[in-house]
């Protein structure tokens, strides 16, 4: 166990916000023991306070599911990959005819962009800053859309994949993460979690072999395939713990955590 790489929300943050103090202390020791600890998430980097606020992360971020690496301590762009917003728009072209109800939105490198009722409850905090508009009055050439996200209202998220993914797959790649919504993550063409979490570990000199990795949603499948220990959690969706092989326990039971110490102990080594 030479890096751990773990998804946040589902995996070590509660709806709650919080991150349990033993998943902290779990952390930590990885930290002390020389483990270099890179956190993969479908967020975006202006939501990753928790990181700072809990676990005292400085370090390297993936985020918008692979397609933005970001420098925590220095609040800084390392790369990001970005859809051309022709195929934006192309995309939501074939959505709507696919499913008319559907709405859209859009993660750029600036901001976040919404149309009327992407929002179900307008007073959510975390987008509350952001004024709804069509997206084609408000994107613009130099925009740059790391994610764009497609909604509807009935159905569940899988089947909405099933549906719509492979018509728009030739432009971009769809997934998802909310555990209660239709809603659909949609970003370039063969980028994902593992292909950007890959790169990271390569250029520490660390294989696939000795990455430990954490996820609970099907954005994870990739990254949880790719690593030599991959773990989807117990409370997770059941296509991650298909692809993972490998079960971290409950969240409600600090299932990283447990994995953690346990591997921790295997070294020789106690909290």
């Amino acid at each position: 166990m030479r890096l751990v790489a773990s998804d946040i929300d589902g995996t070590i943050l509660g709806h709650d916000g919080k991150i349990s103090d033993r998943t902290v202390r779990a952390f930590h020791a990885c930290r002390e023991a020389g483990v270099e600890l890179v956190f993969v998430t479908g967020r975006p980097p202006r939501w990753l306070h928790p990181l700072e606020e809990q676990l005292s992360h400085t370090g390297t971020v993936i985020c918008s599911n692979g397609a933005v690496v970001w420098d925590l301590e220095a609040a800084r762009l390392v790369s990001a990959q970005t859809l051309a917003l022709e195929a934006v728009f192309e995309t939501r072209r074939i959505i709507k005819q696919l499913r008319p109800s559907a709405l859209f939105a859009a993660e750029t490198l600036s901001g976040f962009h919404l149309e009327p009722g992407f929002i179900e409850n307008e007073s959510s905090e975390l987008l509350s800053e952001f004024t709804p508009a069509p997206l084609a009055r408000t994107l613009k050439a130099d925009d740059a859309v790391v994610k764009f996200l497609a909604v509807v209202r009935d159905g569940t998220a899988d089947a909405f994949l099933a549906q719509v993914g492979p018509a728009v797959a030739h432009l971009a790649a769809a997934t998802h993460s909310a555990p209660n919504m239709a809603m659909l993550e949609l970003s370039v063409p063969g980028v994902n979690k593992a292909v950007t979490l890959a790169e990271y570990a390569k250029s520490l000199g660390i294989a696939a072999a000795d990455v430990v990795a954490f996820g609970d949603m099907p954005n994870d499948i990739e990254m949880l395939r790719w690593a030599g220990d991959g773990y989807a959690m117990a409370s997770g969706h059941p296509e991650a713990i298909r692809a993972a092989g490998q079960q971290a326990p409950h969240f409600d039971d600090d299932g990283v955590a447990q994995v953690l110490e346990a591997k921790l102990a295997e070294l020789g080594l106690k909290l």
